[in-house]
């Protein structure tokens, strides 16, 4: 259980912070049953009511700078997602984003990545289902390593590429 005050990934729709715990005196709706309020970290307008035992929307604690940074470092280990199938490849991505795990959501963005460069290659723009998972999937890992870390997110690529840069070893000739 949450407690006011905890920053909480909350299914794909972001950062929420925990505001309150409390039953909603509304009609049909159990006087005992225990609600979450939460409000989105980005917006300081509106808020959400969630019951504490819900299972349908993943709810989880933002990662720490520890995992985040563990994260990071583990990047280029990392494999990207290879689906044959326009189709397929758009149900694996909305898997991945309902799945709320920083690893599923870097997996998308390599993969997009690559799909983008080779695109470019070819002379083809990116793909519109692709430039949208692309922008989600960033978007949601940018704004949870943002918290963990206390970097803007705006700064976020280029923190992780810094990072991954000086912690590649050289490669001997």
């Amino acid at each position: 259980m949450y407690e006011g005050g905890d920053l909480i990934v909350y299914g794909r729709t972001g950062i929420w912070e925990v505001t309150e715990i409390t039953t909603l005196k509304m009609d049909g709706v159990p006087k005992d049953k225990l609600y979450y309020i939460l409000r989105p970290v980005r917006e300081k307008r509106g808020k959400v009511f969630t019951p504490v035992d819900n299972e349908k929307i993943v709810m989880r604690r933002v990662i720490s700078k520890e995992e985040a940074e563990e994260l990071i470092r583990e990047i280029p280990q990392i494999e990207g997602l290879w689906i044959g199938s326009e189709k397929q490849r758009e149900e694996k991505y909305k898997e991945c984003m309902k799945s709320c795990k920083c690893a599923e959501w870097v997996r998308i963005i390599k993969t997009l990545y690559q799909r983008k460069m080779s695109r470019l290659k070819q002379g083809k723009k990116i793909t519109a289902t692709d430039e949208r998972y692309l922008r989600m999937a960033e978007g949601n890992l940018y704004s949870e390593l943002s918290i963990a870390l206390g970097i803007p997110e705006s700064g976020m690529e280029a923190y992780i590429t810094n990072q991954i840069n000086e912690t590649e070893e050289p490669v001997l000739c």
